[in-house]
């Protein structure tokens, strides 16, 4: 008798309420959009007490703008310097004079050491900035829990609606960054790729430092699902 196959297990996208992302946006299954900017950090206590007054005064300011809320992220990751290392490997490879050999290979050994044993953790500050148009805080109950538990496939903006939400949304991003900048902070919007890559090094922390995500050009995806199963 042929056995019946087991079903595979359902994707983790089921679970998440990303819809899609494209065009650097995050298309949530409620209809709302959301843009990710990286933020540089500075260091306060390195700064005069006329700085310090100024930061936090344009920080005050900052948040005595905002109509809206936003959402900042703070994430905290061992230090991956495979790339370095490789390159380090690379010249020790192609290195002619023996001494020159023997100390590359001592540093390289040396800078992997110290990240092991003192355990050094990498910070990036992420803000979230969201875009929630007024037709969907008015669907009931069971529509938005409908919407929660259905797969990535139940929100296809049509392409005019969506140009119009990312240019509210893009207002919003110019607003923050400069105000942000005006801190003397480095701002940068995820695009697509990077939204993807952060996802994906969020929900598998430890497959992301095993295996690289694919470039989204090369991935193939239904429709404009780019964050698919």
């Amino acid at each position: 008798m042929a056995t019946k196959k087991s079903s595979a297990p359902p994707s983790t996208q089921r679970y998440l309420d990303i819809a899609s992302i494209r065009d650097g946006v995050v298309i949530m299954k409620d209809g709302t959009l959301r843009a990710v900017l990286m933020v540089s950090s500075v260091n306060f206590a390195l700064k005069s007490e006329e700085e310090q007054s100024a930061l936090v005064n344009g920080y005050v300011s900052f948040l005595n703008t905002l109509e809206y809320p936003i959402q900042v992220v703070i994430q905290s990751r061992k230090m991956n310097i495979d790339v370095y290392i490789n390159q380090l490997k690379e010249q020790e490879q192609k290195q002619t004079n023996e001494l020159l050999r023997g100390q590359i290979q001592d540093y390289r050994q040396f800078v992997v050491d110290l990240i092991e044993l003192g355990e050094i953790m990498q910070k990036r500050f992420y803000v979230v900035v969201p875009y929630d148009p007024v037709a969907n805080k008015k669907k009931g109950f069971f529509t938005r829990l409908k919407e929660a538990m259905a797969p990535a496939r139940i929100i296809k903006l049509k392409e005019k609606q969506f140009k119009e939400r990312t240019q509210d949304l893009q207002l919003r991003i110019d607003t923050i960054s400069g105000a942000l900048q005006g801190m003397s902070l480095k701002v940068v919007r995820l695009d697509t790729q990077g939204l993807i890559e952060l996802f994906y090094n969020t929900y598998n922390p430890v497959t992301s430092q095993q295996e690289e995500l694919t470039d989204v050009s090369k991935v193939q995806v239904e429709g404009d699902v780019a964050f698919a199963e």
